[in-house]
């Protein structure tokens, strides 16, 4: 079964949400930032998600200096990503990122995000 590949990109003032399935966007979503949410919100929003496709996720957490991605819970100090039944999480360090959203939202940077090289 594949994964399903889900890039969460953690902002200063919101959290954009890729989900890509055999090559088509399943789900976008731009939530509000991640020091406002509850501290199991990314967990339950990613086991809902394999829950709802019955299938296993591939997580990458983009993160730089101004995002707040500790606060997703997802990953620790360290960098290391959490492993659950339902999701394996990797972390994706970058420096340059677009402000401007049109839209929803533009995703072409979490699109070009290639997960084979951040997932083990």
């Amino acid at each position: 079964m594949e994964r399903i590949h889900v890039v969460l990109s953690p902002e200063p003032t919101q959290v954009r949400m890729l989900a890509r399935a055999d090559g088509q966007d399943l789900m976008k979503a731009v939530l509000s930032p991640a020091s406002k949410a509850h501290p199991r919100a990314a967990s339950t929003l990613l086991e809902g998600l394999a829950l709802w496709q019955q299938r296993p996720l591939g997580v990458v957490v983009c993160v730089d200096g101004r995002s707040d991605g500790h606060a997703l819970g997802l990953y620790d100090a360290l960098g290391l990503g959490r492993r659950t039944l339902h999701y394996e999480v990797g972390v994706a360090y970058h420096h340059a990122r677009r402000r401007r959203l049109a839209g929803i939202g533009d995703f072409r940077d979490l699109r070009r995000l290639s997960l084979a090289q951040v997932m083990p």
